[in-house]
């Protein structure tokens, strides 16, 4: 009992679990009807909300099927800190990236998250190009990103030599950023304001009762917990958590279309010091270089859409990933790449659709007190991660 207690309800950071307050707690939960806020979903913007819910004075209890957090979408990405460039001028994406990257370089700060803003060139490989990246400027400056430097060729290959292009636009304000380590820091202050996170712990249906939320959690010792306010923060299996909760309106749940992104590592030392952007592409930024704060490079995603989850990195799209790394970087030798991981983006839209917004649906939506349901939430979740959170601490306020 005492290990099934520890699985589910220990803390991940480094400070060491009182075994007695979290018995007390398991059994707080195990016994009581209600409890005042659930998140569902461990990831980087289900921890940013748990934490801001927390330090709101909420009591909070974060369910996660996984054994440990982070395990899919906040784990399997680039881990670059966004500009908030390429969004919709006024889109959800666009506003808390924008302000969300303002945020995460302070909080990073004081925290002490490892990052750096390295930033990154968009680069134009062909005359007809330049034209997109003075759109991507306009673009830009509409969101308020207004320190992107148009640079030509001469001044882009001083910046990095190895590259190739006719053009390029330089944005200073993007990063990297250990993503693991921001969710650990989200993670021990959201306990250290009271809040728990359970493990192992699924939430397997559910039902929407006058009083409250009512979820079933699966894992080693089922339960039942009622809610007064519950943040779906599930990424990829949001829209079938919103499925399994009867009473919900099943024409308020959007479509999931799975985009897998597929990794290739870079053999030996990179020579760039910048993140290299491609033109984008339609369904997402190309096949792009970023580092990791060791200086490690990565490239991708590519777009591969899939029915089901499957983290196999498919060895068939090197060729592709070769010629797309080529087109910017003539210098790449064969046998330089080797397979690396993929990662998956829950999108609202389709093949060959623009990429869609977020939807983040509270009660004005769908009519539900106490419920607010976070949909495809891709791409820049991590960098908005602090300011989606308080927005949706702001909706849970009124709930």
């Amino acid at each position: 009992m005492k290990q099934q207690i520890l699985r589910r309800y220990a803390p991940q950071n480094d400070k060491p679990a009182n075994f007695d307050e979290l018995l007390g707690a398991s059994r707080h939960i195990q016994l009581m009807e209600t409890v005042d806020c659930v998140v569902i979903g461990a990831g980087v913007v289900g921890l940013a909300c748990a934490r801001a819910l927390a330090l709101a004075g909420r009591e909070v209890i974060v369910l996660e099927a996984a054994g440990a957090i982070g395990t899919e979408t906040s784990s399997r990405n680039s881990e670059v800190i966004h500009a908030g460039i390429y969004y919709p001028p006024g889109s959800i994406k666009a506003v808390s990236c924008v302000r969300g990257r303002q945020l995460l370089y302070r909080y990073c700060e004081e925290h002490g998250v490892a990052h750096r803003r390295c930033g990154k060139l968009i680069v134009a490989t062909a005359d007809e190009q330049i034209a997109t990246l003075h759109t991507i400027q306009t673009h830009a400056a509409a969101n308020g990103v207004r320190d992107l430097r148009l640079l030509g060729a001469d001044e882009a290959k001083a910046l990095e030599p190895e590259l190739r292009c006719v053009a390029a636009l330089h944005s200073p304000s993007t990063g990297i950023i250990d993503s693991h380590g921001l969710m650990l820091a989200y993670q021990g202050e959201a306990e250290d304001h009271g809040a728990m996170l359970a493990l192992h712990s699924p939430v397997t249906g559910g039902a929407l009762e006058a009083d409250g939320i009512v979820l079933d959690v699966g894992g080693a010792e089922p339960m039942r917990i009622r809610a007064r306010t519950v943040v779906n923060s599930a990424g990829l299996m949001a829209q079938r958590v919103a499925g399994s909760l009867n009473g919900f309106p099943k024409d308020r749940i959007p479509p999931c279309h799975y985009a897998k992104g597929n990794y290739y590592s870079l053999a030996g030392r990179s020579p760039f010091t910048h993140l290299i952007y491609p033109v984008p592409e339609a369904a997402g930024l190309g096949v792009h270089l970023t580092l990791d704060l060791a200086g490690q490079a990565r490239f991708g995603p590519d777009v591969e859409w899939i029915e089901e989850i499957d983290y196999d990195v498919d060895l068939r799209r090197a060729d592709g990933f070769y010629r797309a790394i080529r087109d910017y970087w003539p210098g790449l030798r064969d046998g330089q790449l080797a397979p690396g991981y993929a990662g998956i983006r829950p999108k609202l839209d389709g093949p060959g659709k623009p990429a869609g917004d977020f939807l983040i649906q509270g009660p004005s939506e769908h009519g539900v007190n106490g419920l607010v349901n976070l949909f495809g939430i891709e791409s820049p979740g991590l960098t908005a991660s602090l300011a989606l959170a308080e927005d949706i601490a702001e909706i849970a306020g009124k709930t």
